[in-house]
């Protein structure tokens, strides 16, 4: 066998779908998921960080902006049962693998769908909104999400986010300018936890 071709068979494996099981807000949990998408081998250090702090109610209906493969939105789906949970993603790969993770879960309370940012939101309404924001969005796709998040919050909703915590006063400014409030949750070496109401 030559050289080339052992590489091609080892290359093979990387098309195989992952498994990642795992225990989220004390809720069993199980990703697949693929090379290409974000953090792929196990849930991200912020998706965890912004779990370990986040306060759901049952009654919510939430939004899981740039989903993923789901960690976020899927783990809301189960904490708010009589609520319903939307996920949306610019990357149809991401969708698809949501779409594969909400049966896995047997979860009947959420819906996913492609949107850049709001776009596909229509007139949907959230007690909850969360994102795990990445490091180069840049500021005016920043800015876009939370003029549109304060749109599509019903009053006295939450808007969470996860970031590097390199941004976190653009974030505190940002938040104070269009909802009027910002709440640190957690800041880590790494991440910062934040979040602001609309009131």
């Amino acid at each position: 066998m030559s050289p080339k071709s052992k590489y091609f068979q080892d290359v093979e494996q990387y098309r195989k779908d992952m498994l990642i099981n795992t225990e989220l807000c004390g809720e069993p949990m199980h990703f697949n998921t693929t090379w290409g998408l974000f953090s792929p081998r196990a849930i991200d250090d912020g998706s965890k960080l912004m779990l370990e702090y986040i306060k759901v109610n049952e009654s919510d209906n939430c939004l899981d902006l740039g989903c993923g493969y789901g960690p976020l939105g899927l783990t809301l789906a189960k904490l708010s049962p009589d609520g319903r949970t939307t996920l949306v993603d610019k990357d149809f790969v991401a969708v698809n693998f949501t779409e594969k993770n909400i049966k896995l879960n047997h979860l009947s309370n959420c819906e996913t769908f492609l949107s850049n940012g709001f776009d596909q939101i229509g007139a949907r309404k959230f007690n909850l909104i969360v994102s795990n924001i990445p490091a180069k969005v840049g500021n005016e796709l920043l800015s876009l999400f939370l003029i549109d998040a304060w749109n599509h919050l019903e009053p006295g909703g939450r808007f969470y986010v996860v970031t590097i915590t390199g941004i976190r006063k653009y974030i505190e400014r940002s938040f104070k300018e269009v909802f009027g409030n910002y709440k640190k949750i957690k800041q880590g070496k790494t991440y910062t936890v934040a979040m602001t109401i609309k009131q």
